[in-house]
C-alpha cells in the first residue's frame, strides 16, 4: 500500500474518488466530498466543506469555515478568506431539485477573496483580482480588479503582490513591493515587466 503524500487531520473526512496532491494539508472537521481534485501544497483550514467534483489548483489557501460548492474551479495560488462562500444555483428552492442546473464559477490564478465575501455562481474572476471582505460578486471580474461592497463595484486595480496600483498619465503603474510594472489600456490591466 502506498503511503499518502498529504496530511489529513483525524477529524476530517475525505470521500471516495478524490485526488489530493503532495504536501496538501486538510485540517480539523473539514469534509472533502467525492471526486474532488486538489492540487499540491494546498492548505484547507478548519470546518471547510468542499462539495463533489470541485477542482482546486496547487498552492490554494482556504481559511476556516469556507464552503466551496460543486461547479467551482480555483486555479493555482488562490486565497479564500475566512467564512467566504460560493453559490452554485442562481434560484435555489428547497422543494425544487436543481442539481442538474449547477452553474460554473471559475476563479483564475492568484485571486484573493476576503473574509465573508459571497461569490454568486456563474461568473469568472480574472487572474490576480482582489475581492474585498464582505463583498458580494454578482458579475464577471476583470483581471487585477479590486472589488468592494454589496453588490461589489470595482474600486481600482491591484498588483500581483496585493498592492493598489496608482496609474500615471501614460497608463503605467509600479508595484511598490515587487517593482513590477503594469499597463492600463482600454480598461484592462496587463503586467509589462
Amino acid at each position: 500500500m502506498m503511503e499518502k503524500e498529504y496530511f489529513a487531520h483525524e477529524s476530517s473526512y475525505i470521500d471516495e474518488g478524490c485526488k489530493i496532491g503532495k504536501g496538501t494539508k486538510i485540517w480539523h472537521f473539514s469534509h472533502v466530498m467525492s471526486n474532488c481534485v486538489i492540487g499540491e501544497n494546498c492548505n484547507i483550514g478548519q470546518n471547510v466543506v468542499i462539495s463533489p467534483e470541485v477542482i482546486l489548483g496547487s498552492n490554494v489557501k482556504i481559511q476556516n469555515n469556507v464552503s466551496i460548492y460543486t461547479g467551482v474551479i480555483c486555479e493555482d495560488d488562490v486565497f479564500l478568506g475566512p467564512s467566504m462562500v460560493f453559490t452554485n444555483v442562481i434560484n435555489p428552492r428547497s422543494a425544487v431539485n436543481r442539481k442538474s442546473q449547477y452553474s460554473k464559477t471559475i476563479v483564475r490564478k492568484g485571486v484573493s477573496i476576503g473574509a465573508n465575501a459571497t461569490i454568486v455562481c456563474g461568473h469568472e474572476i480574472g487572474e490576480f483580482a482582489f475581492i474585498g471582505a464582505g463583498a458580494v460578486i454578482t458579475k464577471e471580474v476583470p483581471a487585477y480588479a479590486l472589488m468592494i461592497g454589496n453588490p461589489a463595484r470595482q474600486s481600482g486595480w491591484m498588483s500581483e503582490y496585493g498592492h493598489r496600483l496608482q496609474f500615471k498619465e501614460e497608463g503605467i503603474a509600479e508595484c511598490p513591493e515587487s517593482k513590477e510594472k503594469y499597463l492600463l489600456k482600454d480598461n484592462c490591466v496587463t503586467k509589462i515587466g
